[in-house]
C-alpha cells in the first residue's frame, strides 16, 4: 500500500501537527561521523479535541525490541477521530545502537543512565540531551518501554514510584505480574520525566532480541487500559485483581563472588524463601565450587540464564514483598 512521503523535521512541535490524523516524521537527532544525519522515527495521533499528551518510548537499549511491536500495533489499531489528546510513540529511540543490534551507545555507556544528558557533553550525552529536549518535554504522561538485558530474562513487570498516586495508578493499570516501587532519581528517562514533572513509569516487557507475541499483547492492553483512565480514548479498561499482581517495596540484584559455570534454580515470577538455595557455580571440570542462598524472602524479578559468569555476574533480581 502506498503511502505519502514521511517528513524530515529538526525539532517535534505537537502544535504543528494536524488533528484528526496519525502522522508519522523522522526527526533529526545528530550527524554521525560522515556528517549524514540520523534520524528517530516519530508516529503521533492527534485527535480531534485538545487533551492529554501520552508519550510512549522503546528501545531505549538497542537490543530490547518488544516495545516496538507494542507501539506499532497501537497505532495501527487506534481510531484518531475518536481521541482526545495526543498519542506520540517512539518505537526507537536509540537508533545507532539498534542497528548494531547493541544495548549500549556508540561510546559504550548505557543511554539509560545519563539522563537528562547535557548539550555539549560527550556522544551519549548530547543524543540524550536532544532526545529530551526535542521530545520528551512536550509529554505529559510517560511510559518507557524496557525488556531484559544480554544473558538475563524478565517477568512482566512495572518499575514505578508507588508512593504518588497518579504514577501508581499508572503502574496498576498495566496488569503486571509483579511492580517494584522504586523512586526514579537514577538517571534514567523515567527519572528525568519525574524532574520535568511528567509521571512515568518503565514497563518490563519480558527478554531482548525477539519478540514474544504474549508479552506484547500484555503490554498493548496496559497501554489501552491508561488511554482509557486518562480519557484519551473511550478504552474499556481491563483491569486483573489486585491480588493478581505482586507489590514489592523494593528489589536487587544478587551477584556472585567467584566465576565459573552458573546454574540458577528458581524461574521467574517464583516466590523463594529465606535460605532456599538458588544458584550454584561449578568449575570447568564439572565440580561444585560454590552454591547461594537467598537472604530473605521474595520473588524472582528476573534472572541470569548465561552459564559464563566471572566474578561479581548476576545471580537474580529478587523483589521484596511489600
Amino acid at each position: 500500500m502506498e503511502r505519502e512521503p514521511i517528513k524530515i523535521i529538526k525539532r517535534l512541535n505537537l502544535k504543528k501537527i494536524p488533528s484528526k490524523q496519525i502522522s508519522r516524521c523522522w526527526l533529526e537527532i545528530v550527524k554521525d561521523g560522515m556528517g549524514v544525519p540520523v534520524y528517530i522515527p516519530i508516529i503521533v495521533a492527534k485527535g480531534k479535541k485538545k487533551g492529554k499528551v501520552l508519550g510512549i518510548t522503546a528501545a531505549v537499549h538497542g537490543n530490547e525490541l518488544n516495545g516496538i511491536p507494542v507501539i506499532q500495533k497501537f497505532f495501527n489499531e487506534i481510531d484518531v477521530k475518536k481521541l482526545k489528546g495526543t498519542i506520540v510513540g517512539i518505537p526507537i529511540v536509540n537508533v545507532p545502537s539498534f542497528l548494531r543490534k547493541k544495548r549500549r551507545f556508540l561510546d559504550g555507556t548505557d543511554l539509560n543512565h545519563i539522563m537528562p544528558g547535557k548539550p555539549n557533553g560527550k556522544a551519549s550525552e548530547v543524543y540524550a540531551w536532544r532526545v529530551v529536549n526535542k521530545i520528551i518535554k512536550q509529554f505529559n504522561f510517560l511510559v518507557d518501554l524496557h525488556t531484559a538485558s544480554n544473558g538475563r530474562i524478565n517477568s512482566y513487570y512495572v518499575r514505578a514510584d508507588m508512593s504518588d498516586e497518579v504514577v501508581r495508578k499508572m503502574a496498576l493499570l498495566q496488569n503486571a505480574q509483579i511492580i517494584v516501587h522504586n523512586p526514579p532519581s537514577d538517571g534514567t528517562l523515567r527519572g528525568t520525566a519525574d524532574e520535568l514533572d511528567i509521571p512515568a513509569i518503565t514497563l518490563e516487557i519480558g527478554n531482548p532480541n525477539l519478540f514474544q507475541k504474549g508479552m506484547i499483547n500484555d503490554g498493548l492492553i496496559g497501554i489501552r487500559n491508561l488511554l482509557g483512565y486518562l480519557e484519551i480514548t473511550n478504552s474499556k479498561i481491563e483491569e486483573k485483581s489486585p491480588n493478581d499482581t505482586i507489590l514489592c517495596k523494593k528489589s536487587y540484584w544478587i551477584y556472585t563472588d567467584t566465576g565459573g559455570l552458573l546454574t540458577v534454580y528458581p524461574d521467574v515470577t517464583k516466590v523463594v524463601k529465606k535460605g532456599e538455595k538458588i544458584a550454584t557455580i561449578r568449575n570447568v571440570f564439572g565440580d561444585v565450587i560454590k552454591e547461594y542462598f537467598s537472604p530473605e524472602k521474595g520473588i524472582v524479578i528476573g534472572k541470569s540464564v548465561n552459564p559464563v559468569n566471572q566474578a561479581g555476574g548476576r545471580i537474580l533480581h529478587l523483589g521484596i514483598i511489600k
